[in-house]
């Protein structure tokens, strides 16, 4: 068969490699509050909300649920939040957290109004593990209903309706998921039908399963103990707290790798100081966002808090 020219251009687009998004890393963006030096404990999550403001959740004596203007600049602290908020998204803006020590979760209203409660009660103790009920991460599909994982527990995911009315569960250590520390997951909402992600972190990898529980397959692998996701179009963000940012692409292809850390020491910790960090290299990312123009924010597990920034390049 003869190759036309047309025919050769089509060949040569399927064998190039995956087209690599662009960042640009911006040093020094986010300052704490004026009477703190730092920000806190950032064991927890960020996202952004419909006009562009991030969130952060902070743990600790001072903890809460901080909020920053576009430019980095402090704004304010939420409301009635709990200081041991460590998973939370902002939907149709309204948040959503898990309260990690309460094992509870909570809707609130951007300015802290709580409109919905689930309880501990909600959950069945037969599904609690050795050390109780250890929520780390929540999500919301489109139907409102709530999707809740045990990441810190036995693995197990829990569905609610937007009442808070439990409606089914599934997961685990077991066979067919398999998960072990399922610290987080999200609504993927890039395919005809939205699916779950889970960033099955001790497992190396991010795992497809149908809203009501079934596995589609593995998403990704290989990966730097993926800790928390986003997405901005076809694009999801992964943060890796074993010292990477990825981005990957619908297919699962990595097509961008921020901020590299290779130094064992300092990564997978909460302990690195300031001393040791390194404009641009990350340590320990454990939360991230995508803004409202495909810019990236990754929250460091730290215990001083550490925040970066990579703008999207155009």
């Amino acid at each position: 068969m003869k190759c036309t020219p047309l025919s050769l251009i089509a060949l040569l687009f399927l064998t190039l490699p995956v087209q690599a998004e662009s960042y640009i890393h911006v040093p020094g963006w986010l300052k704490p509050p004026a009477d703190r030096e730092h920000i806190g404990n950032l064991h927890g999550e960020v996202d952004v909300d419909s006009k562009g403001m991030i969130y952060l959740s902070v743990e600790g004596n001072n903890g809460s649920l901080q909020g920053f203007r576009p430019d980095g600049s402090y704004s304010h602290s939420v409301p009635n939040m709990p200081m041991t908020l460590h998973g939370f998204v902002i939907k149709d803006d309204f948040i959503y957290a898990s309260v990690l020590g309460e094992g509870k979760v909570i809707k609130a209203t951007l300015d802290g109004k709580i409109v919905l409660e689930i309880p501990q009660g909600a959950f069945p103790k037969e599904n609690f593990g050795p050390k109780g009920l250890r929520l780390t991460s929540v999500d919301v599909a489109p139907n409102g209903d709530i999707f809740v994982v045990d990441g810190y527990g036995i693995d197990w995911i829990y569905v609610f309706d937007f009442e808070g009315n439990l409606k089914h569960s599934f997961g685990g250590r077991d066979e067919p998921y398999n998960l072990n520390n399922c610290h987080k997951i999200f609504i993927d909402p890039r395919y005809d039908e939205p699916r779950i992600l889970c960033c099955d972190r001790v497992n190396l990898r991010l795992l497809h399963l149908t809203l009501d529980g079934k596995v589609i397959g593995e998403y990704a692998t290989g990966l730097r103990r993926p800790s928390s996701a986003s997405f901005h179009g076809d694009l999801v963000v992964i943060a890796e707290i074993a010292g990477r940012v990825a981005v990957l692409d619908k297919e699962g292809n990595i097509v961008s790798q921020l901020g590299t850390n290779d130094t064992p020491s300092e990564i997978n910790t909460s302990k690195t100081t300031p001393e040791q960090w390194k404009e641009g290299v990350v340590t320990s990312p454990h939360g991230v966002a995508f803004d409202n123009h495909g810019n990236i924010i990754v929250t460091e597990w730290n215990r001083i808090g550490r925040v970066l920034r990579w703008n999207l390049k155009h």
